[in-house]
């Protein structure tokens, strides 16, 4: 601390020390995320959720992306490359920061997430908070989710092999022999057939039922198609979502 501000850094020593703000950041985390409202924005995977959420903030709308916080994409690929994820209490710590920094008379985009992102939770307060609220369906063509998803995961398109080891966790639902299809896909270069593929058998069905379940407001959902996945195609969205709020 004496270093920090000798060079500048104005820096005060908390009492209690980590402790003291760990308990503080679990209990402002179980009430401070019921003060806000949210628009949960919801669509199959591809559907370019997190390219919108990055749209909103950019439109100057308060944006909490949490796979962004987390370090990670949200399903069995989403690790990403060279860059682990957070601790727990550091992921909580950020949610914590994120939402203080927030206006609570303004809404709360966030993206439709399930309980936990790769290894980290997220906090029960937030997740009820998110799934009490009103959503916003992202849909996008199945060429265009397509083009998206590679873009993305442009390091298993350049990694068959880091693809196949991932997949593996797959054999248990869908099989050797499909294991083996999709391996032979992504190994020939067809990767416009395995993407479409794993979408149909496995992502779409999966998320399907775990919004059905999750979200209620689903239901009732705004459905918004971006006119493409270039990224004046989701400020365009964006702006159109913050003019009808």
């Amino acid at each position: 601390m004496h270093v920090l501000n000798e060079i500048g850094f104005p820096a005060v020593q908390l009492d209690g020390g980590y402790r003291t703000w760990r308990r503080h950041v679990v209990a402002r985390l179980a009430e401070l995320p019921s003060a806000f409202r949210y628009r949960v924005v919801c669509g199959l995977t591809g559907s370019g959720k997190s390219r919108l959420l990055g749209a909103l903030a950019a439109e100057g709308a308060q944006v909490l992306d949490l796979e962004a916080l987390a370090k990670h994409r949200g399903s069995l690929l989403g690790d990403l490359p060279d860059d682990p994820q957070p601790s727990q209490k550091a992921f909580d710590s950020a949610i914590l920061v994120a939402l203080d920094g927030f206006d609570t008379r303004e809404p709360v985009w966030i993206e439709s997430e399930s309980r936990k992102i790769g290894a980290l939770q997220v906090p029960d307060a937030l997740l009820a908070s998110m799934r009490a609220a009103p959503c916003v369906e992202v849909a996008l063509a199945l060429d265009d989710r397509v083009a998206l998803l590679k873009e993305e995961y442009v390091h298993f398109v350049a990694d068959p092999d880091a693809l196949d080891r991932r997949l593996a966790h797959l054999v248990a639902m869908h099989g050797k022999e499909t294991l083996a299809r999709w391996s032979t896909l992504a190994h020939g270069g067809d990767i416009d057939a395995l993407v479409a593929e794993l979408l149909g058998s496995h992502y779409d069905p999966t998320y399907s039922r775990a919004m059905t379940r999750n979200y209620a407001g689903l239901a009732d959902a705004n459905r918004v198609t971006p006119s493409g996945i270039a990224p004046t195609s989701w400020r365009a969205l964006a702006r159109s979502l913050l003019t009808d709020r």
